[in-house]
């Protein structure tokens, strides 16, 4: 077994799509699709059914990715200390960001960091709150940064910064006139666009709509999309209301083409996550000082 052959592997599983891993991976299905063949093979035993035209993971498949992923992180492991052997000279450091923090917070941090420490190849990687600790905690990122809170023992948490929350409409809407409006006025009257479940940002307006006394089942979700920007491009289009950081609403509602619903919600954390019982590497810990610089 190579270690190619265990990426490739991890990357198919991963997405249980051939065509996927072979762009994540710069390869050609075809070349994919022969490794994994070929590990099947050496081995006899089947890792994927082919079911119509797509896979799937087979029970010894699943069995294998959890030793899969543990070896590759102790390969990244000691990657990362042969690295620091050149003082910050070169290396690498994996970071998975959700998408509030990732897209207007933390570039500017990055950039910093990589004007002082160019040889480092940083790996910007974005998800919802859920994916950004998974990736943590399982060693896929050595750090990752979240909005909001989080309940995970393997985790530690670090404060960065505090971020406005806020509901924003179309200029067309009832809500945009700016009077206040109450909880329960705003569950009877805003058709909710969010982002899906794991979403830090939904997690968030969720928790605060609970403490008015509106339960997560009584807001009239109407739609729920991957993304800050769809999310507001749906509001923008629509009789619809979301939940979004100021820091994302911001340039809409500069331009007009927002609205902000006169009802306070609480601000949510910033937060930089890394794992109690795995080691930093050098990289990793100047990252860490760079973003508790802010």
């Amino acid at each position: 077994m190579t270690l190619e052959q265990l990426t490739i592997f991890v990357e198919v599983a991963e997405r249980e799509h051939l065509t996927r891993a072979a762009e994540a991976l710069n390869l050609t299905p075809s070349a994919v699709s022969s490794a994994i063949r070929k590990l099947e093979d050496f081995y006899r035993v089947t890792l994927f059914d082919r079911v119509g035209r797509g896979i799937v993971l087979t029970a010894e498949g699943k069995a294998f990715l959890d030793e899969a992923r543990a070896t590759l992180s102790r390969i990244r492991s000691a990657e990362r200390v042969l690295a620091e052997l050149g003082g910050l000279e070169r290396g690498a450091l994996s970071v998975f960001a959700s998408q509030t923090i990732g897209s207007y917070w933390l570039p500017k941090v990055l950039m910093r960091f990589h004007a002082r420490y160019p040889g480092i190849k940083l790996k910007l990687s974005i998800g919802n709150t859920t994916t950004v600790a998974d990736a943590v905690a399982h060693g896929e990122a050595e750090l990752g940064y979240i909005e909001g809170t989080l309940d995970n023992p393997l985790l530690r948490k670090r404060h960065l910064t505090d971020d406005a929350l806020m509901v924003v409409v179309s200029p067309e809407h009832p809500l945009a006139d700016g009077r206040p409006v109450t909880p329960g006025e705003l569950a009877r009257q805003a058709g909710f666009v969010l982002r899906e479940e794991g979403s830090g940002t939904r997690f968030e307006f969720e928790n605060a709509m609970a403490d008015f006394g509106i339960a997560p089942a009584d807001l009239n979700v109407v739609m729920v999309l991957p993304s800050n920007e769809a999310v507001l491009s749906a509001v923008r289009s629509g009789q619809a209301a979301t939940a979004i950081s100021g820091a994302v609403a911001e340039p809409w509602l500069a331009s007009g083409g927002l609205k902000r619903v006169n009802f306070d919600l609480p601000s949510r954390a910033f937060q930089l996550l890394s794992h109690k019982e795995r080691h930093l590497s050098k990289a990793a810990e100047a990252l860490v000082a760079f973003s508790l610089e802010g």
